[in-house]
C-alpha cells in the first residue's frame, strides 16, 4: 500500500545542539524544532540560519524539558508559507475508521493555534478528498481505535505533507462538532464502552458538514507585548453569548487568580452560522460583549484577525499573523470602571490621594444648581464681537460700552487666592450654563492659566485642556481670559520662545480669548514676547503693569507714576488690545488709582483700561469704584461667596454701588444672589483647602509686607506644613525684609515665591535682615533665591542689590538680558515621538505642550491617569476622602454612560502581599479590588517594583520565575545585552538591557518567583 506524503525530518528524537547542527549542515535551512514529548507550541523553533541552530535548540529544549519533562527535539525542514490543515477521525475496536471533514488551523503564532475555522475555506475538493482519504487509510494501517485528529501542511501549489497524528481529542474539537453535530467526547466514551461506528449511525456516508464554525481561544496574554501572558486575578469576567454561540470555559469567574505556572487559556468562543462572513460576525459580535479586567487578553488581537478581509475571504496560511502588522494596531480598552474603583479602594485604604491643607472634611452636600433655560441659546455677549470684529474690533467696542464692565474672576483667581486653587472642573461646569445665560454682558469670564494650569495636572489630576474646551462649550457668548507669565507661559521657569508661541496658539485654539500678559519684574523684553506670541496665535493681547508701591505717598521714591506711564507707552508701543493694571497685592489705595487711572486715560482715550485687584486690605470695592469713575472700562470681581480678603471685591457691592450711575453695570441682584448661593455651597465641599481656616479676615497691614493675594492663603499653608503656623506674623514682617533686600521688588509669581521662600528661610533659621547681608557668602540659600539673582527671571528694575548678589552667588555664573532668547527651540515633533513611545497613540499636540511646561508633573499626570481613570468625573466629596461604606453614587463618564456605585465593604484581614480587598456594588454586579495598605507593607517583605519614568530600571516584563540570571554588578551592558531568562506558563523569555550602562544593582535570584513590574536589576546609564 502506498504511504502518505512526509515532510523531511529526523527519525528519532535528538537531545544534542550538536546533533541538530549536523543535521542543518545535510539538509539544509530553514528547520522546524519540534518538541517529541508534547505540542501546543511549546519547544517550537523556526531556524532560518546556521549560526542560530545551536543557540534555538538550548532555547526550545529547555522550554521543553520544562513543559514536558523531556527535551528533546524532532527536526524537519520547513515548509514555508503552508497552510495547517487538519483532519478529525474516529476509529473503533471493530477497524472502522470515519473522518469528519478537515479543520483549517492557520491562524497562530510561535506555532499555537489561535483561531480555528471548519470547514477550510477555499480549499480544494479534490484535496480535500484525498486528505480525507489518506487520514482515514493511515489510520486503518494501524487500527486506530477513537478519536483523532491528522495534521497536514499544503503548500501554495496544493501539494499536501503529512506531519503527525494526534492521537487525542484537540482544543479545537469543538468547530468539528458544530458542523457534524456530532459530540466527540460523547463518541469517544461509547467507543471506549464497545460500541462500533455503526452502531453509533456514524457511517461516511452520514456523516456531513454544514455550515461554517469558528473558534477563537481567549488566552490572558497581552497582544501588544509579543503575546507575553498576563497573570493576576480577574476582577471582571463577564462573557458574551446568544444564538450560535458556545463558550468552553473553566475557571473564568471574577475573583479567579491566573497563574503563571499553567496554561493561558481562559475560555474557547465558538461560533456557528451559514457561512464564514456570518459566523466571524457572530464571534465579533460575542467578543466585543466580553469584560475582563485585571488581566490582559488577546480579545483585541482577535477582534482585528476577524475584521481582516484576507481572513474573511479565506485565503490565509501560517505566516498571516507575521504578514498582516495592522492586526497590532488596537484601540485599548479604557477600563474605566473599574480604574475608578482602584482609585476609590485606594482612597479608602491609604486616605487622600491629593494633599488636604487642613483637617477639616468636605461637606456632605450637593449644591443646588440655579435654573437655567433648557434647550435655548445664551444670549449675544462680547465674545460674538471678538468672533464677528477681531481683537481690534473687540476693544473698539469695550471703549464704546458706556457701563463699568465686570470681569468675573471665580473661574479662577477667586478659588486660587481663597481654596488653594483646588476648585475642580467638575464643580465649574455645573454652574456654567448659568454663567451664559445670566452674565453675558460680562468683559471676560478669566478661568485659566496662572496656578490653574499647574494644579489641575499635579494635584486635581484632570487635563486643563479639556477643562477649557468644556467651559467653551457652555460658554460660547462670554471671553474667556487667562494669565499668561510672559516668557514664563504657565510655568516658574524660562522657556524657548517657540513654546510660548507655541502655547498661546493651542491656547486659542481650545477656545481661549484674551491674555493677561505679565511679567514677575515688568521686565520688558519678557511682557513683549507674551503680546507677541499672544497677537500671532490670533488672540487679545491685554498687557498687564504689575502695580507695587504706593504712588500716593511721595516718600516712595521707586514705582512712581512716571514709572507706570512710560512703562505703559512701551505697551502701547508693542501693540497691546488692552492695557491692564495688575494689583496683585491690593496695594492700590483709593486715592492712587484715581491718580493713576484718570493720568492713562487722560494719555490714552481710545486704549481699554482694565484693573485687577484683591481684597486683603477690605479696601478693594472702594477703589475699584475710584478705578471707574477715573476711566477704567472694567475691573475684576468674584460672586459675593467667594469674593473679599485675598480674593477679588464682591461682584455684588460693585455692581449694588453702581445702579442708577451712568456707570451702572446692568448685572442683576437676584441673579447674582443665586450665582453666590451656589458657590456659598459648593466652597464647602472643600473645607480642607479653606483659607478661612487661617485667615478669619482681611488684614491692612498688606500694605506694609505686601503679600500677593494669590500668595498670601499659601504661604500660611506653607508656614503651617513647616511647622511655623504660629510663627505668620513673623513670617510677615520677614517678607518685608526678605524684599527689600532683594531691591524692593514687584511682586508676583513667580518673583513673589523667591520673596516668600527668602522670607520663610530666615524664620526657620531665625536670621534678621543684617544676618543675611553678613552670612550671605556661608548661607545655602533657597534655589529660587539663587537663580533669581543670577538672572533666570530677567533683570529687575533699578538693578540687583549689591554687594548681597555677589556674595550670595560665590562665583555663579549670570544672565544677561532675556533668558529665553538664548534658549534652542523645542523640538515638539520629537517630544510628541518619546511621550507616545511611553505612554501611548493618544498624545495629542496639547499633551506635548503641557510637557514643555511642566516635564514632570504632566508625566506623572499620564501615569496616574493610566492607573486610576478619569477620576474628574467623581463628585468633589467622594474624589477628595472617597465614600462612606454603605454608600451609593452615580458617575456619569460621558454622555449617556453613568455608572452606579455602593461601597460594600472593606476587609480587615492583609493577604501575603499587604492588600486589602474592598468590595462595590457595580451596576447591580458584585466586584472587587485588591489594595496595597502602604502602612501595612511597611511591616512586611514585599519585592519592590520598578519606578515609572526611572532610566536604567529593569523590570519583569511578565511574571514569571528567573531561570537564568547572565550579569553580576559592575558588569558593563549594551542596549539590547542579555540580563535575565525568565519562564512564565512554560514560555522562556530573555530581559534585555534598556540602554547602554554599568549594571549597580541586582534584586533577584536564580528560581526566584515575580510579579509583573517587579525589580529585576538597575542598570546605571552611559
Amino acid at each position: 500500500m502506498q504511504g502518505v506524503q512526509v515532510v523531511p525530518g529526523t527519525d528519532n528524537p535528538v537531545t544534542t545542539a550538536e546533533e541538530a547542527y549536523e543535521f542543518c549542515v545535510k539538509y539544509g535551512l530553514p528547520v522546524m524544532l519540534k518538541a517529541a514529548y508534547g505540542g501546543g507550541g511549546r519547544g517550537m523553533r523556526v531556524v532560518q540560519e546556521l549560526g542560530e541552530v545551536k543557540e534555538s535548540f538550548r532555547r526550545a529544549s529547555s522550554e521543553a524539558e520544562a513543559a514536558f519533562g523531556n527535551g528533546a527535539m524532532f527536526i524537519e525542514k520547513f515548509i514555508e508559507n503552508p497552510r495547517h490543515i487538519e483532519i478529525q477521525v474516529l476509529g473503533d475496536s471493530a477497524g472502522n475508521v470515519v473522518h469528519l471533514y478537515e479543520r483549517d488551523c492557520s491562524v497562530q503564532r510561535r506555532h499555537q493555534k489561535l483561531v480555528e475555522v471548519a470547514p477550510a475555506p477555499n480549499l480544494d475538493q479534490k484535496i480535500r478528498e484525498a486528505m480525507a482519504a489518506d487520514a482515514v487509510k493511515l489510520c486503518k494501517s494501524v487500527n486506530y481505535a477513537n478519536a483523532g485528529t491528522v495534521e497536514f501542511l499544503v503548500d501554495s501549489q496544493g501539494n499536501y505533507y503529512f506531519i503527525e497524528v494526534n492521537a487525542r481529542l484537540q482544543v479545537e474539537h469543538t468547530v468539528t462538532e458544530e458542523i457534524t453535530g456530532i459530540d466527540l467526547v460523547q463518541s469517544q466514551i461509547r467507543i471506549t464502552e464497545g460500541m462500533t461506528l455503526p452502531e453509533l449511525g456514524m457511517t461516511q456516508d452520514k456523516i456531513t458538514a454544514q455550515g461554517c464554525a469558528i473558534q477563537c481561544r481567549v488566552t490572558t496574554e497581552d497582544p501588544a507585548k509579543s503575546f507575553q501572558p498576563d497573570t493576576g486575578r480577574l476582577e471582571v469576567f463577564r462573557s458574551g453569548e446568544g444564538m450560535g454561540i458556545r463558550l468552553d470555559g473553566a475557571s473564568a469567574f471574577a475573583g479567579a487568580i491566573i497563574s503563571p505556572y499553567y496554561d493561558s487559556l481562559l475560555v474557547k468562543v465558538i461560533s456557528r452560522a451559514s457561512d464564514l462572513h456570518a459566523s466571524a460576525s457572530k464571534m465579533n459580535r460575542s467578543l466585543r460583549e466580553f469584560r475582563i479586567r485585571g488581566v490582559k487578553t488577546n480579545i483585541p488581537f482577535l477582534l482585528n484577525v476577524l475584521e481582516n478581509q484576507k481572513f474573511l475571504n479565506g485565503t490565509i496560511d501560517t505566516t498571516f499573523i507575521d504578514e498582516n502588522p495592522q492586526l497590532f494596531q488596537f484601540h485599548p480598552s479604557q477600563n474605566r470602571a473599574q480604574k475608578l474603583l482602584n482609585y476609590l479602594g485606594n482612597v479608602l485604604v491609604n486616605g487622600p490621594l491629593t494633599p488636604l491643607a487642613t483637617g477639616l472634611k468636605p461637606a456632605e452636600i450637593y449644591a443646588v444648581i440655579p435654573e437655567t433655560p433648557a434647550a435655548t441659546d445664551p444670549p449675544r455677549g462680547f465674545k460674538d464681537i471678538l468672533v464677528a470684529e477681531g481683537p481690534e474690533g473687540f476693544a473698539k467696542a469695550v471703549r464704546n460700552h458706556k457701563g463699568l464692565l465686570l470681569m468675573d474672576t471665580t473661574f479662577r483667581d477667586a478659588h486660587q487666592s481663597l481654596l488653594a486653587t483646588r476648585v475642580r472642573t467638575h464643580d465649574l461646569l455645573k454652574i456654567s450654563p448659568y454663567v451664559a445665560h445670566n452674565f453675558n454682558s460680562l468683559f471676560s469670564v478669566e478661568n485659566w492659566g496662572g496656578a490653574t494650569f499647574d494644579v489641575a495636572l499635579r494635584f486635581l489630576h484632570e487635563c486643563p485642556w479639556e477643562r477649557l474646551e468644556a467651559m467653551r462649550k457652555l460658554i460660547p457668548n462670554i471671553p474667556f481670559q487667562m494669565l499668561l507669565r510672559g516668557a514664563n507661559g504657565v510655568g516658574y521657569t524660562n522657556y524657548p520662545d517657540n513654546a510660548v508661541y507655541k502655547f498661546c496658539e493651542l491656547s486659542v485654539k481650545a477656545g481661549m480669548d484674551i491674555f493677561r500678559v505679565f511679567d514677575s519684574l515688568n521686565y520688558l523684553p519678557n511682557l513683549i514676547l507674551g503680546i507677541d506670541a499672544v497677537g500671532n496665535a490670533g488672540g487679545v493681547a491685554e498687557a498687564a503693569i504689575s502695580y507695587s508701591g504706593d504712588i500716593s505717598d511721595p516718600s516712595r521714591k521707586k514705582y512712581t507714576l512716571e514709572y507706570y506711564m512710560n512703562l505703559a507707552d512701551e505697551l502701547v508701543k508693542a501693540g497691546t488690545h488692552v492695557l491692564c493694571i495688575k494689583d496683585m497685592a491690593g496695594l492700590l489705595k483709593p486715592q492712587a488709582a484715581k491718580m493713576l487711572i484718570s493720568s492713562l486715560r487722560e494719555r490714552y482715550p481710545d486704549l481699554p483700561i482694565h484693573v485687577h485687584t484683591h481684597d486683603t486690605s477690605g479696601a478693594g470695592v472702594a477703589s475699584m469704584l475710584e478705578c471707574a469713575y477715573a476711566g477704567a472700562d472694567a475691573v475684576d470681581v468674584a460672586v459675593d461667596s467667594m469674593s473679599g480678603m485675598t480674593s477679588q471685591p464682591s461682584m455684588g457691592a460693585v455692581v449694588a454701588s453702581l445702579m442708577g450711575h451712568d456707570l451702572d453695570t446692568g448685572l442683576d441682584l437676584d441673579r447674582i444672589s443665586k450665582y453666590s448661593a451656589f458657590w456659598e455651597q459648593t466652597r464647602t465641599l472643600y473645607a480642607p483647602f479653606e483659607c478661612a481656616v487661617t485667615m478669619k479676615s482681611g488684614n491692612a497691614d498688606v500694605y506694609q509686607n505686601e503679600i500677593p493675594g494669590g500668595q498670601y492663603t499659601n504661604l500660611q499653608f506653607q508656614a503651617y506644613s513647616l511647622g511655623l503656623g504660629d510663627q505668620f506674623e513673623e513670617v510677615k514682617k520677614a517678607y518685608r525684609e526678605a524684599n527689600l533686600l532683594l531691591g524692593d521688588l514687584i511682586k508676583v509669581t513667580p518673583s513673589s515665591k523667591v520673596v516668600g521662600d527668602l522670607a520663610q528661610f530666615m524664620v526657620q533659621n531665625k536670621l534678621s535682615a543684617a544676618d543675611v547681608e553678613e552670612g550671605a557668602e556661608t548661607l545655602s540659600f533657597p534655589k529660587s533665591v539663587i537663580e533669581f539673582m543670577q538672572g533666570h527671571l530677567g533683570e529687575a528694575y533699578g538693578g540687583f542689590p549689591e554687594p548681597l548678589r555677589t556674595r550670595m552667588l560665590k562665583g555663579l555664573p549670570v544672565v544677561k538680558g532675556r533668558p529665553g532668547a538664548t534658549m534652542a527651540p523645542m523640538d515638539f515633533a520629537a517630544m510628541k515621538s518619546d511621550l507616545i513611545e511611553e505612554h501611548g497613540s493618544k498624545i495629542s499636540d496639547f499633551d506635548v505642550v503641557s510637557s514643555a511646561m511642566y516635564p514632570e508633573v504632566t508625566n506623572d499626570f499620564f501615569n496616574f491617569r493610566s492607573k486610576y481613570g478619569p477620576v474628574d468625573k467623581l463628585d468633589t466629596r467622594i474624589f477628595l476622602t472617597g465614600p462612606k461604606v454603605g454608600e451609593e453614587f452615580e458617575v456619569e463618564i460621558e454622555k449617556g454612560k453613568t455608572l452606579h456605585i455602593k461601597t460594600l465593604a472593606m476587609s480587615e484581614d492583609l493577604n501575603a502581599n499587604g492588600e486589602r480587598e474592598v468590595f462595590f456594588e457595580l451596576n447591580g454586579q458584585l466586584r472587587s479590588v485588591m489594595v496595597r495598605d502602604q502602612e501595612a507593607v511597611k511591616e512586611l517583605h514585599v519585592h519592590p517594583k520598578v519606578t515609572p519614568g526611572v532610566k536604567g530600571q529593569v523590570g519583569a516584563p511578565m511574571p514569571g520565575t528567573v531561570v537564568d540570571v547572565r550579569v553580576e554588578v559592575g558588569d558593563e551592558v549594551k542596549k539590547g545585552s542579555p540580563l535575565v531568562v525568565l519562564s512564565a506558563m512554560k514560555m522562556e523569555m530573555v530581559v534585555q538591557s534598556p540602554c547602554d550602562g554599568c549594571v549597580s544593582s541586582i534584586d533577584i535570584t536564580k528560581n526566584m518567583k515575580l510579579e509583573g513590574d517587579d525589580l529585576i536589576l538597575t542598570v546605571d546609564p552611559k
